[in-house]
């Protein structure tokens, strides 16, 4: 726990791009691909940057694709606060390890030993300073959280046959986003016991403290709009929520 609440701490975002995307059907990888004139990277990474509260970012990227994100999006949009562009794994907890790895080494500025990691899905472009604000106070208080919203559908728990076998209360239901936000000491230490197994299964970084430290996650309000571009069907939703929110600006 932080001595002094008002005292702040190094903060971290990392920023996984390195998917491949195949349910978009596009030879252009899903972080790339424009929404309303600029790449679906480009969103959460101008949060961050112009984020009060995020002091550096980590971008993990696929092999070979270093000095596109390089000059295609860091340099062409000025994101200063972009320290390191790391090469990411096979699979997503993977890139989150390497990224944890590069965090408190002499590979950044200001390594970050002992602040907060703040881990986010790059195709998520809609992250926001309400998001980052409220995850940042939350883990400060509870140690880990993530960003997620109620459901608003019914969920099935269903058997081998497609059969419905159960309906949980809609009210124990959260639909889990990104960012997902932790001490720095604790998220590593779970990542590290992480690799050492030999079948490794999880989905998200909070699962990876719940298995491997025993340690609750709390669940913070992020947003509807805060969607992860998956299909295409996502494209034109994202741009109107985009085109939507310049209209808001220019009647400001």
């Amino acid at each position: 726990m932080e001595q002094e609440h008002n005292t702040k701490k190094r903060c971290t975002a990392i920023v996984l791009a390195a998917g491949q995307g195949s349910r978009m059907g596009t030879k252009v990888q899903k972080q790339y691909l424009e929404i309303a004139g600029k790449p679906v990277l480009y969103y959460s990474l101008a949060a961050f940057e112009e984020s009060e509260i995020i002091d550096d970012v980590i971008v993990v990227v696929g092999e070979g694709q270093t000095e596109y994100c390089r000059k295609e999006i860091v340099e062409k949009y000025n994101f200063d606060k972009v320290d390191l562009i790391a090469i990411g794994g096979k699979e997503r907890y993977e890139s989150v390890y390497r990224a944890l790895l590069a965090m408190d080494s002499e590979e950044m500025k200001v390594p970050n030993r002992d602040g907060y990691v703040f881990i986010h899905d790059g195709a998520r472009p809609f992250v926001d300073e309400g998001i980052i604000e409220r995850t940042y106070e939350a883990v400060r208080k509870h140690r880990a959280c993530v960003a997620g919203m109620p459901s608003k559908d019914t969920i099935k728990v269903v058997d081998a046959d497609g059969f419905a076998k159960e309906t949980p209360d809609r009210k124990t239901l959260w639909l889990v986003q990104t960012p997902q936000v932790f001490e720095a000491p604790l998220i590593k230490e779970a990542y590290f016991r992480l690799m050492k197994k030999e079948c490794i299964q999880v989905t998200d970084d909070a699962m990876v403290v719940e298995q491997m430290l025993g340690i609750p996650v709390k669940l913070i309000e992020g947003s509807y709009e805060n969607i992860k571009i998956t299909t295409p069907e996502d494209l034109p939703v994202a741009e109107a929520f985009i085109n939507r929110k310049n209209k808001l600006k220019n009647l400001k």
